[in-house]
């Protein structure tokens, strides 16, 4: 599978060299003299810079698919709504801490006007790319996943619910990390906080968890949507909601405290479920979303 490089502007071609012979002085690429072949683009970034991509569409559609599991987003939510104390990790260039099977790297082949090269380490872009990743992380992480960390891709988090509980996972994970040779982004890195910023959202322990908490009796209570709707805008959004502004603080308005208190009331209530009646005419009542 061959397709020649794409024709560049002489300041992208600049461009193109010298963002090669970066990754050829790292090791992350090498040369090549495989027949296989995928053009490169160069992607502009908002501050203006480029990234360099390698356009391996032909290559993807041709590969067998690794279909890994990548954990539910919600599923991770639930799992931290418990937790006190959290930590988030941020790999430095992640993918490229995978060193690639040499016998895969003839496939990664990509062209410049005047070489051609290979990569020696998971370059972005590859179809299979993710659930490799995915698979690693989990394997590192070991048992310790759902109990105190978890990762979705190169995001991990680490959960405690108290400060000295948090002191031992965070060794045991970093521990971890170090013998499997991962290195860290450390100012990326945010150590034991009481709010924290995951996958695009905001956590905060408080608020969080009694949304969370309260979700789960809501079989039980009439009209929870319509009650605890002033709530949800502390509980992690969906895409489609898009994200959260990263300087938005959780402050409660008199009508949150009003709607909190009115949960607190009814779940301290005894809630009490009759055995139906089949001679009866049944109600169906369901909720419904753009999920």
């Amino acid at each position: 599978m061959y397709t020649p490089p794409y024709r560049q502007s002489n300041q992208a071609e600049e461009l193109l060299n010298t963002e090669t012979q970066k990754l050829l002085k790292q090791g992350i690429i090498e040369p090549s003299i495989s027949p296989w072949s995928s053009p490169v683009v160069l992607v502009k970034k908002k501050d203006g810079t480029h990234r360099f991509c390698v356009y391996f569409t032909k290559l993807n559609a041709i590969t067998i698919r690794d279909h890994f599991p990548l954990p539910r987003i919600d599923d991770i939510f639930d799992q931290l709504s418990d937790s006190h104390f959290f930590t988030t990790l941020d790999f430095k260039s992640g993918y490229f801490q995978v060193p690639l099977d040499k016998r895969d790297r003839s496939k990664t082949t990509f062209s410049t006007r005047d070489s051609r090269y290979q990569f020696t380490v998971l370059p972005q872009g590859i179809t299979n790319g993710p659930p490799t990743f995915q698979r690693i992380v989990n394997n590192i992480l070991g048992n310790s996943r759902w109990k105190y960390s978890l990762a979705y891709l190169d995001d991990v988090i680490i959960y405690s619910s108290s400060f000295n509980e948090h002191l031992e996972h965070l060794d045991d994970i970093l521990t971890r990390l170090n013998t499997a040779n991962f290195r860290l982004n450390i100012d990326k890195c945010k150590i034991a906080q009481s709010t924290i910023k995951f996958l695009g959202h905001q956590i905060d322990h408080e608020a969080f968890r009694f949304v969370k908490a309260a979700e789960y009796y809501r079989k039980f209570i009439r009209e929870f949507s319509l009650i605890a709707l002033p709530l949800y805008k502390y509980a992690p959004r969906t895409k489609q909601q898009g994200k959260r502004p990263s300087s938005q603080k959780t402050t409660l308005s008199e009508e949150d405290r009003k709607t909190f208190n009115e949960l607190k009331r009814i779940l301290t209530t005894d809630l009490i479920l009759r055995i139906p009646n089949n001679n009866l005419e049944f109600k169906l009542q369901t909720d419904a979303s753009d999920d």
